[in-house]
């Protein structure tokens, strides 16, 4: 029995292993996949090429520039709903996470629990790139 596909999910992660981990919890929580890209310059062209609707974002990628700044660069074109996923928990990147309109903020490692509400937050914000969980669940806000 097929389950019905949820969203279209656009993944950003320089990570393989943690790009393809991420992928499959996705999948399992109903979602589309429709594109994995390693840097940010890549995910600005993907964002536009693929519409997706939500896209998870890591903060620390490889190249010119990080998973911050790309979806600043998305954002001149696109209120696609984003959550992004941290290495680290620094109040710092939240901060300036903050100024792009993100539907949550993961720290890694995620599970598919961690992943399954903000994933159906942001499939139903309708557009609007200034809502935000206050819960951002693994953040540690005394960073």
């Amino acid at each position: 029995m097929e389950m019905e596909r949820k969203g279209k999910v656009l993944i950003v992660e320089d990570d393989m292993l943690l790009s393809m981990v991420e992928e499959r919890l996705i999948k399992k929580l109903g979602y589309d996949v429709v594109g994995k890209v390693t840097q940010g310059s890549e995910a600005v062209d993907k964002a536009s090429e693929l519409n997706p609707d939500i896209i998870v974002m890591d903060i620390s990628l490889k190249g010119e520039m990080d998973g911050i700044e790309t979806m600043e660069v998305i954002r001149k074109n696109s209120s696609v709903p984003v959550i992004y996923l941290s290495g680290s928990g620094d109040r710092y990147s939240f901060e300036r996470a903050k100024k792009t309109g993100f539907t949550d903020y993961l720290t890694k490692p995620v599970t598919s629990g961690d992943l399954e509400e903000p994933l159906h937050s942001a499939l139903h914000q309708n557009g609007s790139s200034d809502t935000q969980t206050s819960s951002s669940r693994k953040f540690d806000k005394t960073a």
